[in-house]
């Protein structure tokens, strides 16, 4: 019973007096009309007056107080807007009769039913309205003049039925406004968790070049430092070469990762505007697996760069410089076989080498088979370009990997 009897809505103190105002100001104009309507300034015909049973003379005390009945609950017609309406109304159908003529005000009920058909149910304001046409048809005003006394009835019921228009219109209003708050509010929702999805994404695409970046430089620079430890004695030039070939690995390596941290730290900064890294650049990845002391067995020659869209040729260089980083970090492979080329509709990268295998490799080195990112980076990388992954061990030993992808427009 307390949601229908008492509406629990938020009023502060700028509520409470606009309410009070407003009941203040409908008492005001009940005894204005009342006493306007009672002189000879309306009805100055005195057998027209007598018909309508107007009498020139000032209306009786109580019924100044029964129009402060009528109006004065209107200060909390807002928490309590059924027992407000109920309260007022029938204090103005039971009280017609002590007005000294048809002019007993209906200003109060009338705003306390406009304010229960703008703050609650539809069903509400149907059985209110009911209420209303059966009281007012059951009770109508006293007089002799049948005629009269419907006019009156009739003329009550247009006021109440403008009143309850008016409240409706509230009503739907309000809920227009409530339901475009929270059309904006689950807009908001949904763009403040797309650009979460996207940082999200963002931060592991940084991770994963970040890996790329550090996995070959730092693969790169411990073959050589092991190459320089084992030469520093025997050959002073050639362990010369490999730290000259580290600092310039390192070098390179600190200037990607410079590049990229300075973008992600300044976004008014002129981000880097040098093309990626593509299939052009697998030569140097070759070199670096055959400083490693791999035979490389490298063909390019099915290959049409200017027939692949410039980020699958992107994709395939990171994905081949990842599973060659692998090879020479894990596998201890001998051989390490390269393949490329495209067809009409598609890009084929393999490649293959002849050591211990992905499991096997990775027992060697401590770790779980799937304890690293190389592999799911490079299946991440594919599936975004909807192309095909395939990696595991070969039958015949070593580890393989192979992409295909789509060299149509990404969806």
């Amino acid at each position: 019973m307390k949601n229908i009897l008492v509406n629990n809505c938020k009023m502060d103190r700028l509520d409470w007096a606009l309410d009070a105002l407003i009941a203040v100001a409908a008492l005001m104009f009940a005894l204005i009309q009342i006493t306007v309507s009672s002189s000879p300034l309306v009805f100055r015909d005195s057998l027209f007056r007598s018909m309508m049973g107007v009498i020139s003379r000032n209306p009786d005390p109580s019924v100044y107080i029964l129009l402060a009945l009528t109006t004065l609950p209107l200060v909390a017609r807002r928490r309590l807007p059924w027992e407000v309406f109920v309260f007022t109304f029938l204090v103005f159908v039971t009280s017609q009769g002590n007005a000294p003529s048809y002019s007993f005000s209906a200003i109060g009920p009338m705003i306390a039913l406009l304010t229960l058909a703008s703050e609650r149910t539809i069903y509400e304001t149907g059985t209110a309205v009911a209420l209303v046409v059966i009281l007012l048809f059951w009770m109508p005003p006293p007089g002799e003049n049948a005629a009269i006394r419907l006019a009156v009835v009739v003329q009550n019921l247009t006021l109440f039925a403008v009143a309850t228009g008016v409240g409706l219109a509230l009503y739907a209003f309000n809920n227009y406004k409530e339901e475009s708050k929270a059309r904006a509010e689950e807009t908001q929702r949904r763009i403040e968790e797309e650009s979460a999805r996207r940082v999200e994404e963002e931060r592991v695409r940084i991770a994963r070049e970040i890996h790329d970046i550090t996995a070959h430089s730092l693969s790169a620079v411990s073959i050589q430092a092991a190459a320089a430890e084992r030469l520093i004695d025997r050959n002073p030039a050639m362990a010369k070469e490999a730290v000259s070939q580290i600092r310039q690995t390192s070098k390179s390596a600190l200037e990607e990762i410079r590049s990229m941290i300075s973008v992600l730290r300044n976004e008014d900064a002129e981000a880097e505007t040098k093309p990626t890294n593509g299939t052009d650049r697998l030569p140097d990845l070759c070199a670096y697996a055959r400083e490693a002391g791999l035979a490389v067995d490298y063909d390019h020659s099915g290959y049409d760069g200017a027939q692949v869209p410039a980020y699958v040729d992107v994709a395939l260089f990171g994905i081949a410089r990842e599973a060659i980083t692998n090879t020479v970090r894990h596998a201890h492979a001998r051989n390490l076989k390269v393949r490329l080329f495209n067809t009409e509709d598609k890009a084929v990268l393999s490649v293959e080498d002849d050591g211990r295998g992905m499991v096997d490799a990775a027992a060697s080195d401590g770790l779980s088979a799937s304890s690293g990112h190389g592999v799911q980076g490079m299946a991440e990388r594919v599936t975004v370009l909807k192309g095909t992954f395939t990696a595991g061990n070969r039958p015949q030993g070593g580890f393989a990997v192979r992409v295909e992808l789509p060299l149509g427009k990404r969806e």
